[in-house]
């Protein structure tokens, strides 16, 4: 499995760890070991601290998991002071990536000017599922005039490559992904998670705040289509790919579709050990 030039840097293998998943990096020291990854997609970093939603946040099922942790997070400066200095030392080859979020249209860019003296960065994700709550909660992603301005205010902070996240529910990703590449992304990556609920039998709601995001296994066929989509519509932007990986199989399907990098997410959070045996399959396989 040979070395892969992306985003003009070098990642030794395609596999991410999905944002959301691995914490800054260091809730898995002396779990697994980074310096087998291509790369490690932090732990969403926004402006503030973030307490995020009401437990229970996880709920399992027979088709994966719904997850509502609310994009909880220790806000900018500590996540620039104290976790990313971390991360840098200890990531070795791993390339990191920083997944940003915004509430307001100008939070994302304020976001990357005050990351972007940190060393070691490779790139920043923009999770554009946020909610614009000055627009009454809608996704930033579902508009194309706030994914043009959060692009372009970005791009103005930074030179650094800039990915857009973008959910599978849209009424047409491609498109959408089209809107971001013109506005200065120089990748997409698909596909979130997909909305959710469920009850307990006596009716209570299994997730404190509700509703949550839907992953795991059940999301390969929709993340593999929404690759395809992309690739069709750009043209050829590198795209990452995510969304019920849980063996090398899962992650050639997204290599197949085009996708340039692989991100594992909630498999990895059942089984830690699941990227490095990924890695290690997809190896044999090329050997």
């Amino acid at each position: 499995m040979a070395a892969r030039v992306v985003f003009g840097a070098q990642f030794q293998n395609p596999i991410l760890l999905a944002a959301g998943t691995a914490g800054y990096g260091r809730e898995l020291a002396g779990v697994m070991n980074l310096h087998r990854l291509g790369g490690l997609v932090t732990k969403a970093v926004s402006l503030a601290p973030r307490a995020g939603n009401a437990p229970p946040r996880v709920a399992e099922y027979r088709g994966g998991m719904l997850n509502s942790v609310g994009l909880a997070n220790p806000g900018l400066a500590s996540v620039r002071q104290e976790h990313l200095p971390w991360l840098a030392a200890n990531a070795g080859p791993a390339r990191i990536i920083v997944n940003v979020v915004g509430f307001e249209l100008g939070e994302y860019a304020e976001v990357i000017e005050g990351l972007d003296a940190v060393d070691g960065i490779t790139a920043y994700e923009l999770n554009l599922s946020c909610p614009n709550t000055s627009a009454g909660g809608m996704e930033f992603g579902a508009d194309p005039q706030s994914v043009r301005q959060i692009l372009s205010d970005c791009r103005a902070r930074t030179r650094r490559p800039l990915i857009a996240k973008l959910s599978p529910v849209l009424p047409d990703i491609g498109a959408m992904a089209v809107v971001a590449r013109d506005a200065g992304a120089d990748g997409i990556s698909v596909v979130n998670t997909v909305p959710g609920a469920l009850t307990h039998d006596d009716g209570s709601r299994r997730l404190g705040h509700g509703t949550g995001g839907v992953s795991g296994p059940a999301l390969l066929a929709i993340g593999v289509r929404a690759v395809g989509r992309v690739l069709e519509c750009t043209g050829g932007i590198p795209i990452v790919g995510m969304g019920g990986v849980t063996t090398a199989a899962d992650a050639r399907q997204y290599l197949r579709a085009g996708a340039i990098l692989v991100a594992i997410g909630t498999a990895g959070l059942a089984d830690p050990r699941v990227p490095e045996r990924v890695i290690a399959r997809l190896e044999r396989d090329v050997a």
